[in-house]
């Protein structure tokens, strides 16, 4: 995801707002489940990729772009919260069934990775349409981003069970923080009338969204952020403790692929996956991994993920 990139693939909007339900590809040339392993590299883990589309062959089953093994998982952007607000900027949606189609069919033919899994690009109570300063409108403005989710995932067979909060600060217009630390005068203005949100008021926005999402729904919570982020909007109190919550983080990045992780660290290297929130890769809650190509760190191709399947089983 992290949007600061993505300015560059707004073209593909079109193609991929048409999208209905994520249906399995033609059948291929079979192979038993059980001669394929479900998860790679490493024990427990997979790689995948998610967002704006990825050149994949369709050679059964399917494998990861450029570096190989088996092709684990998507992930894809339900909604936003700019273009449900009818901005002319920042609307973009990042979703492509093609890869979709290929992560399921991984999971239901040979139960490889996770298949599909989605997420909402959140927006902060300073584009709140009704912000006025309360928890309680910051809640039912979580609420609200959780009630369009839920309405976008509905008839799409999205088979991973964790639905991410996409919780960043992109730096493109029309709110270059998302409405985390900044209110606008309207949702779509670009312009400001304060410049700062109370963490309290900030985490009512991600509660009433966590908390609709597991009240009408089968789908588990995540947040989809980085430590430097998540400190930056909720600060360091008990605002910005997640000990309970499941993460997907896209720190550190690199753009050789060549470095692809074998388990939470880069392939011959110190570099390791950063949580947040007062997590550690250690947690149970540690699921996913976005090691490449996320951010203004181009690799040439899109993004890549390690998700920890392991922990999903």
């Amino acid at each position: 995801m992290r949007a600061i990139s993505k300015t560059l693939g707004i073209g593909l909007v079109a193609a991929a707002a048409a999208v209905g339900s994520l249906a399995l590809p033609a059948r291929a040339a079979t192979t038993s489940a059980a001669t394929v392993a479900a998860a790679s590299p490493g024990t427990g883990f997979a790689y995948g990729t998610d967002s704006w589309p990825i050149t994949i062959v369709n050679h059964y089953p399917v494998q990861e772009p450029v570096i190989g093994s088996n092709y684990g998982g998507y992930t894809g952007m339900l909604g936003n919260w700019a273009r449900t607000e009818g901005c002319r900027t920042g609307n973009f949606l990042a979703f492509t069934p093609v890869n979709a189609g290929q992560a399921n069919a991984n999971l239901a033919r040979y139960n490889i990775g996770t298949g599909t899994g989605m997420y909402w690009y959140m927006g902060g109570p300073g584009v709140d349409p009704h912000y006025n300063g309360t928890t309680a409108e910051a809640t039912r403005w979580g609420q609200q981003q959780a009630a369009w989710a839920l309405a976008a995932a509905k008839g799409r067979g999205i088979p991973y069970p964790v639905l991410w909060a996409d919780i960043e600060m992109p730096l493109i217009a029309p709110a270059p923080d998302n409405g985390w630390n900044s209110v606008y005068t309207a949702p779509c203005s670009g312009v400001t009338r304060a410049s700062f949100v109370p963490a309290i008021v900030d985490r009512a926005v991600f509660n009433g969204f966590a908390n609709y999402v597991t009240a009408h729904s089968r789908f588990k919570v995540g947040v989809y952020s980085d430590a430097q982020v998540w400190s930056a909007i909720f600060g360091a109190g008990s605002a910005a403790s997640l000990t309970n919550t499941y993460e997907w983080t896209y720190w550190p990045e690199t753009s050789n692929l060549s470095s692809a992780p074998t388990g939470w660290c880069l392939h011959r290297s110190s570099t390791c996956a950063r949580f947040f929130g007062g997590q550690t890769s250690a947690s149970k809650y540690a699921l996913m991994w976005q090691w490449s190509g996320g951010g203004g760190v181009t690799n040439g191709h899109g993004d890549f993920d390690q998700i920890d399947v392991a922990r999903m089983k």
